[in-house]
This record gives structure tokens, sequence and C-alpha cells, in this order.
């Protein structure tokens, strides 16, 4: 195998690097997380940090990048407190990617590709249209990380939507069968399938599959 050892990695040409460094770690999940600022403007920008905290209370966080230059997502869900996370299909992805482009502060995204915001009761944040998980979040909490100077956003889930179609009877969602698509790296777009799903594992037990084992 081929070893890049720290001290080369520093020496990479920057996109060289970002490419390694963002891609070593294995698939990360895909989401456009969606806001609107207090004056009422929508915004839509891909992150792939989105990761689950916990279930009971139910948490999840992301990362945002240095806000030493504007970042709608951040000012945006700071007014309001609250932001939507929407996962990408398949069809998405050439506009989901776009979101990444680097805009002037205020312009929304939605306006400059074929996503389509959604409402849903009465929440005044946008969803996006056509995506089978939606989550509607509260802003919790944050944590400065000193290293990389980048914020750990902490957030509660206070509704989620999702395609029924997608749900097993024990509450479990599979979502390859929405088309939801993973990131490798930064623009490595990936159709993830289903392998096998294991029962709750137990010491000395061989492990169980839910479908092969009867």
């Amino acid at each position: 195998m081929k070893r890049v050892s720290k001290e080369e990695i520093s020496k990479m040409e920057k996109i060289e690097r970002l490419n390694l460094i963002n891609s070593c770690t294995g698939y990360k999940s895909a989401n456009l997380i969606a806001t609107k600022s207090a004056d009422g403007k929508p915004n839509v920008a891909i992150f792939s940090s989105v990761t689950h905290l916990g279930s009971h209370p139910a948490l999840i966080g992301f990362i945002m990048r240095p806000t030493t230059v504007p970042r709608d997502t951040y000012k945006n869900m700071r007014e309001t407190g609250y932001f939507t996370v929407n996962h990408i299909t398949v069809e998405m992805i050439a506009d989901a990617h776009h979101t990444s482009a680097n805009y002037e502060l205020g312009i929304s995204e939605f306006d400059k590709t074929n996503l389509e915001e959604e409402y849903k009761n009465d929440i005044i944040i946008p969803f996006v249209k056509g995506s089978p998980v939606q989550l509607y979040c509260k802003y919790v909490n944050e944590y400065y990380i000193k290293e990389n100077d980048t914020i750990h956003v902490v957030a509660s889930i206070e509704n989620l939507f999702f395609d029924e179609n997608l749900q097993h009877k024990d509450g479990w969602l599979q979502i390859d069968k929405g088309n939801v698509i993973a990131l490798n790296g930064l623009d490595g777009y990936c159709l993830p399938k289903l392998v096998d799903r294991f029962q709750y594992a137990r010491k000395d037990t061989p492990s169980k599959s839910f479908f092969t084992e009867k």
C-alpha cells in the first residue's frame, strides 16, 4: 500500500491535499441545509458533515467552516434558531453541487438552481421539494474547534418527515430505497445500496442478519 506521511501531506498542492484528506475517511452523508433570514430570504447549501449525536433527545450535529467570511447558513440559523436538513437524491446531484458555489451574501441558491422550496404546516423555514427524508431542526448549541477555526453546531430534531415506503416495522429507514446519495470526498457522488442488516450484537454470539436468519 502507498504511504503518505504527515509531512508529505502538508507540502501537497492545495487541491490535491483537499481531495486526498476529504476522501480518505470514507463515505459521508450528503444533505442540503435550508434556512431563512430574519427578513425572509431563503438559502440552501450542501453539507457533508451532518451526523447523528443521540436519539433521546434526538440530536444531530454538523460542522460550519470558518465564519471569517459570510456564511448565510450560519447567519440565518442564528437569526431564526431553525433550519432544515434534506437528503439528496440522484436527480438532485447537479443542483445540490451547485449550491457550493460562492454567491454573494443574500443570494438564494433556490434562485440559481432547479431546487424548489417546500413549506409544511406552520413551519416558515423551507424544505427542499422532492427530498425523501427531511428534518426540521432547532439550534441548541455550538462548540468552537480551535484547531482549525470551525464550529460544531448541535441541533435538536423538532419534526421528521419521510417517505413511508422507506420505513420498516421496527422504525428503521432504508434510505437506499429513496435513491439517497452519499459523498466520496468533495465532489464524488455515490449511490449506496443496502448489503445486509444485522441484529443487536451480543458477546460470544455470532452476528445474525435480519434478512438471512430465521
